[in-house]
């Protein structure tokens, strides 16, 4: 089955900021505060900053493997690097070519991997092979938005028009998953400024948990699987997280509602 969800966390690249904007010797709280401030100027408002000058902090990611593997974690410790942490990344896509599931991936997540990973100068051929090395690639790769080697859960429930794109949050909770749970994308910023980089990664992982929850869901609505098989696929994951011993974990399935 091989299949990984994943999603990113992200704060501002201050580095970045401070090279593009001549912010000098600045304190860090002081560089974000006037990118967020040239960024609501440009956008008329909003504060987001673009792709490129975002720095990844967590990826978390579950993965579907043969037999009953099934497993929900964060790349690297909290000391890893940004680098790492991509370089993980890619790694697990090298060895495994796993079916990508994530929501908004292509609209965020992924450009930003991009950058970043160019920023440090990673190489993922696996990743970018568009039919050169492996020609099965060619009809179902990991870039084009149609094919479903990487599945944008978001944009491709929504038929590739973003006026019905719907949150993850509220389609979770609308099916029964947990939802977030304790923080949202917004708190990040503020939490890693705080030291509380645990709690920002396993928010993350909350996240893939509901996305991939939905993939089982739009997995039986496809015909890929049938209600005997998804049960049993909700089944494992409870019994995963249940005896995981991590207390956010466990607070998830617990979350969860029995006839989901």
């Amino acid at each position: 089955m091989n299949t990984l969800v994943f999603d990113i966390e992200t704060v501002p690249d201050i580095e970045g900021g401070r090279k593009l904007y001549d912010l000098g010797d600045l304190e860090e709280s002081g560089v974000a505060k006037a990118m967020f401030h040239l960024r609501a100027q440009k956008t008329g408002g909003s504060e987001f900053l673009a792709h490129h000058l975002q720095r990844i902090v967590a990826i978390s990611v579950t993965f579907r493997g043969r037999g009953d593997e099934f497993k929900v974690w964060s790349l690297g410790d909290e000391k890893a690097s940004e680098k790492d942490i991509l370089q993980r990344f890619f790694d697990g896509i090298e060895r495994f070519t796993p079916t990508l599931v994530s929501w908004n991936g292509s609209g965020f997540d992924l450009p930003v991997i991009h950058y970043r990973a160019m920023l440090h100068k990673l190489s993922a051929p696996r990743y970018w092979d568009l039919g050169d090395e492996d020609s099965s690639f060619k009809w179902n790769n990991y870039i084009s938005r149609y094919h479903l080697r990487h599945t944008d859960l978001m944009d491709l429930l929504a038929l590739y028009g973003g006026r019905a794109n719907a949150p993850l949050d509220e389609l979770a909770t609308l099916y029964g998953f947990p939802g977030k749970m304790g923080m949202d994308g917004s708190k990040v910023w503020e939490a890693f400024q705080a030291g509380k980089l645990a709690e920002i990664r396993n928010y993350c992982e909350t996240d893939v948990l509901n996305t991939w929850l939905v993939y089982l869901r739009f997995q039986l609505m496809r015909g890929q699987i049938d209600r005997q098989r998804y049960d049993s696929e909700c089944v494992l994951v409870r019994k995963v997280l249940t005896q995981s011993g991590k207390t956010h974990l466990q607070a998830f399935e617990a979350a969860w509602e029995q006839d989901a």
